[in-house]
């Protein structure tokens, strides 16, 4: 499964006990968190339809909420031996509803055709900077932990990968930041070749759908090129949506980690 993520961008981990009944807590946490005035105000985009839910489930470094114990699990237990053991920050809880995308505050038509019919797929850590949107690295995430909080069928908004992007996306990023020191890169500007990296990838690699359930577990790598589907029509879903708690750990400034390990 860990040879995957490095061949494929993303590799998936069965059900295991331990992992469902801390989904099952956290997933309680979670409902309070996204049925909260203060989050939906600050969270709730897309028309009602998605709950970006940032910094939302109040867990410790080590992944413990509420009455579950430290995140447990194969994918953790990978991730922590590939990469260390990366302190947790408070996870992502990612929610869609029937109806995902509409357009989300602000977002201009070209972007909104963007999310609608390419996922609005992206590479993490590279933020649009300033009036003129500037793609830079302004985060270093070692790599994305999905953990499903809430059973969902097909359709219900899975999460997407575009399989083997990772090597091509690295590459490009070799290209233009491996000659400069570390301290540098937050201030390179990466939107022309990002965008074209980009375009390369939805002509060669294969876009793979994640469906996956409470218990299980996805990685993917930090180089991949991901984003969310639409909610197709008649995809099943409890009434709290579909439901994904998200960890990105980030690794240390003042190292080449992110460009540098696998």
């Amino acid at each position: 499964m860990v040879a995957a993520l490095f061949e494929k961008g993303w590799a998936h981990f069965p059900a295991e006990d331990s992992l469902r009944d801390w989904a099952r807590a956290a997933r309680q946490v979670a409902l309070r968190r996204i049925q909260d005035p203060e989050q939906q105000a600050k969270w709730l985009q897309c028309e009602g339809t998605w709950f970006v839910g940032v910094d939302t489930l109040p867990n410790d470094t080590v992944g413990a909420v509420a009455d579950a114990g430290p995140l447990p699990g194969a994918a953790i237990t990978a991730a922590r031996t590939f990469y260390g053991d990366l302190p947790l920050h408070a996870g992502q809880v990612s929610v869609t509803y029937p109806g995902y995308p509409r357009p989300r505050d602000g977002e201009s038509d070209t972007a909104f055709r963007y999310r609608l019919k390419r996922d609005a797929a992206h590479v993490d850590g590279l933020l649009a900077v300033g009036k003129d949107r500037q793609r830079m690295l302004r985060e270093r995430h070692a790599y994305i932990l999905g953990l499903p909080l809430t059973t969902t069928g097909t359709g219900a908004s899975p999460f997407v990968v575009w399989e083997g992007s990772h090597k091509i996306m690295r590459a490009m990023f070799d290209r233009h930041l491996a000659a400069h020191p570390e301290r540098e890169w937050p201030n390179i500007d990466l939107t022309e070749a990002y965008q074209a990296t980009r375009r390369h990838i939805f002509e060669t690699c294969p876009r793979v759908e994640i469906t996956a359930q409470p218990g299980e577990a996805y990685i993917v790598h930090r180089f991949a090129l991901h984003g969310v589907a639409p909610w197709a029509p008649n995809a099943k879903a409890p009434p709290e949506g579909r439901m994904i708690a998200y960890f990105r750990p980030e690794f240390p400034k003042g190292t080449r980690d992110w460009l540098n390990r696998s």
